[in-house]
């Protein structure tokens, strides 16, 4: 409910237009001042006449005015700042630290307010509740708020690879190693694959890089993947065999309980043929990065994933049972567009902003704007409620809308959500 006031407050979302305070004199909003996510008052710097005296200085909201004493406000000097106190229910007078009256008001806004509110927020986790909103809401509006939701999802992938570099010392190669690893867990398994490309080192990896074998016994036999398994065929047995002997020569240490999760997912997606696939990838010498920086068109993309599966891995989907045909290719077309999306794209343009490189910078964003949207139930949710999606920039943008704002409820936050407040607040 205070945040809903603080919402209200801060977007002059208030309903009367002759305020008082409730001592009975006139309230006049000027500046109502900047929020505050720190300690202290709420606004920070507002500006109000209270009678006939403008006054400058900080508002604190609260549900009940008594609250100010259970926070112990009345005892805090950086409350003595205060110049207005914003109460929905005044249930007592209340007092600065020196003693003196803090001037108290009331803010009313429409019954209906609160009732949307709720009806917005308690829904928009599982469905849609802006629908209408948004097919009504003006193209240049609609795609502002997309531009700034994939710069947003953008920002904060590079964030996320920044402090990759920084666990690595600036070393890029083992950067770009991690993000791949992780992306190829295509959401479901990113977590586990992350962990265990981070319990093996690329640079361990660089020193057998000359034999597929020993890379793939390196990532299975950390996977955990080598554990139960009988090794009842010659490949399983090799793999085996050489695990322990690399894991005791690098002193591995393996990872607990990854958690790797198989249950509705179509064969060829298992994390066996995603890790077979980073095995590929890895033979003859990581070097993603450098072509990662090389890449200027959609069209280089294809090349910095094409993998063919040979041997074992051109017959199987798991260890086991060899398939009744033949596996297709290591990733299909859609796969590797989910790959530039979350691993060329973001890598690209973590590295402009460290070197301050605004061409690339560019680069990165116009490949976004280039490549095919995802296809994924966030996109058809979106798609079904009036907003179409003709690119990755695009399908970003709703990825994050869905996933930081709707799913977490933060309908005070997005730009739809306030549109559809704010015209029922007055």
């Amino acid at each position: 409910m205070e945040k809903l006031m603080q919402y209200i407050w801060q977007h002059r979302l208030w309903q009367p237009l002759d305020m008082t305070t409730c001592a009975g004199t006139r309230v006049r909003i000027i500046d109502p001042g900047k929020l505050n996510t720190g300690s202290g008052p709420d606004f920070f710097n507002a500006k109000i006449m209270i009678g006939d005296q403008m006054w400058a200085g900080d508002v604190e909201i609260h549900v009940r005015a008594s609250d100010w004493h259970r926070h112990n406000h009345h005892t805090d000097p950086a409350y003595d700042s205060v110049i207005l106190h914003v109460v929905a229910k005044d249930d007592m007078p209340i007092k600065r630290s020196d003693g003196n009256i803090v001037p108290q008001m009331k803010m009313d806004c429409s019954p209906n307010f609160r009732a949307r509110y709720d009806s917005l927020v308690n829904l928009a986790d599982r469905d849609l509740p802006c629908r209408r909103e948004i097919s009504v809401m003006e193209p240049l509006h609609l795609h502002s708020w997309i531009d700034s939701l994939a710069y947003e999802r953008l920002y904060q992938k590079s964030e996320r690879i920044k402090r990759y570099l920084d666990h690595f010392s600036g070393d890029w190669e083992s950067t770009c190693y991690i993000a791949l690893a992780r992306a190829l867990g295509f959401g479901i398994n990113s977590e586990p694959f992350e962990r265990l490309a981070m319990s093996l080192p690329l640079k361990f990896i660089g020193k057998h890089s000359d034999s597929q074998l020993s890379i793939e016994a390196l990532l299975f036999g950390q996977a955990g993947f080598l554990d139960n398994i009988d090794g009842n065929d010659t490949y399983t047995s090799l793999l085996k065999q050489e695990y322990d002997f690399l894991a005791n020569k690098f002193t591995l240490v393996k990872p607990a309980s990854l958690g790797w999760k198989t249950a509705r997912m179509r064969p060829p997606n298992f994390p066996h043929r995603r890790i077979a696939f980073l095995a590929a990838i890895l033979f003859g010498g990581f070097k993603m990065m450098s072509k990662i920086l090389d890449t200027r068109s959609v069209d280089d993309l294809p090349r910095l994933f094409n993998v063919e599966f040979t041997g074992y891995w051109a017959t199987h989907y798991t260890f086991g049972e060899r398939s009744e045909k033949p596996a297709a290719a290591a990733l299909s077309r859609s796969s590797i567009s989910v790959l530039a999306i979350n691993v060329v794209v973001p890598l690209m343009h973590a590295y402009s902003l460290s070197v301050d490189n605004r061409e690339l910078t560019a680069l990165a964003v116009n490949l976004l704007q280039e490549l095919k949207p995802e296809s994924n139930t966030i996109i058809s949710l979106f798609n079904a409620g009036g907003i179409q999606c003709p690119d990755a920039w695009t399908s970003q943008a709703l990825i994050q809308l869905r996933r930081e704002y709707c799913e977490t409820k933060k309908c005070l936050y997005c730009r739809i959500g306030h549109r559809m407040l704010s015209k029922c607040a007055k």
